[in-house]
């Protein structure tokens, strides 16, 4: 039987919160889950209107998503941002845990310690403060977490160290979550290897993009994860590697 796409799967009277959704795999998510039917709250730093933003700032049906800037670095905002979620529509079924970057980088010894706060402050932080606030309205609604760890997460390596450690740390987090709540809320991750954005195109000029995975095809994935149809599956970390 074939894996439902977003296009066939019915999220109808859904609430999904998307963070990072001004990038290049957030604004693919939005896209995604807004053909399939959820209403979309769309979290970044970035507004739509921001010339770095991916994020289409007038959808067609514009009922159906709703952008809230936040810092997902602070707890006191995360708190304010689920609860006014929770007050602008009544409840949420979905959180995907999209908000990251990359960094190359240095050995170990040479590494900068603000480098290292970094990934760890927009990588690991913000999915553990958005998964924290937003559980125990997931638990309400029996809901889902998707969250974005990374393949490079699965061993170490030379110059970009404090990148995998915090996908690892994804990788934990979601692990954690989906035993403590056994039964109630399922929470799975993805692990993409090269996703082909704008970005990425513009920092590896002379790599085989076309081995590179389209962001669309990870949401396809992230909402598959949120559907019926994954209801037995939670502490997954999911390959989307394509070609790559």
């Amino acid at each position: 039987m074939a894996v439902p796409t977003a296009f066939d799967v019915d999220f109808d009277g859904t609430v999904a919160v998307i963070t990072g959704a001004s990038g290049a795999l957030g604004s693919g998510a939005v896209e995604r889950f807004l053909e399939a039917g959820a209403t979309v709250c769309a979290v970044d730093v970035i507004a739509p209107d921001e010339g770095d933003s991916l994020l289409e700032p007038d959808p067609a049906d514009e009922s159906d998503l709703a952008f809230y800037e936040a810092d997902l670095t602070d707890e006191d905002d995360v708190a304010d941002l689920m609860a006014t979620v929770v007050d602008d529509h009544g409840r949420i079924d979905h959180l995907l845990n999209v908000a990251g970057t990359w960094r190359g980088g240095d050995h170990v010894e040479d590494t900068d310690l603000e480098e290292f706060e970094l990934l760890v402050d927009v990588n690991l932080k913000t999915a553990f403060l958005a998964s924290k606030h937003a559980l125990p309205h997931l638990q309400e609604t029996a809901g889902s977490i998707v969250s974005i760890s990374a393949r490079s997460s699965l061993e170490g390596g030379a110059g970009d160290g404090s990148y995998r450690i915090t996908k690892a740390g994804i990788r934990l987090l979601t692990e954690t979550v989906a035993e403590e709540n056994r039964g109630t809320v399922r929470a799975n991750c993805v692990m993409p290897s090269v996703i082909d954005t704008p970005m990425n195109r513009e920092m590896m000029p002379d790599a085989d993009h076309d081995s590179w995975v389209d962001p669309l095809e990870i949401a396809d994935v992230m909402a598959f994860l949120c559907s019926d149809g994954a209801a037995v599956t939670s502490g997954a970390a999911v390959p989307v590697y394509g070609e790559a």
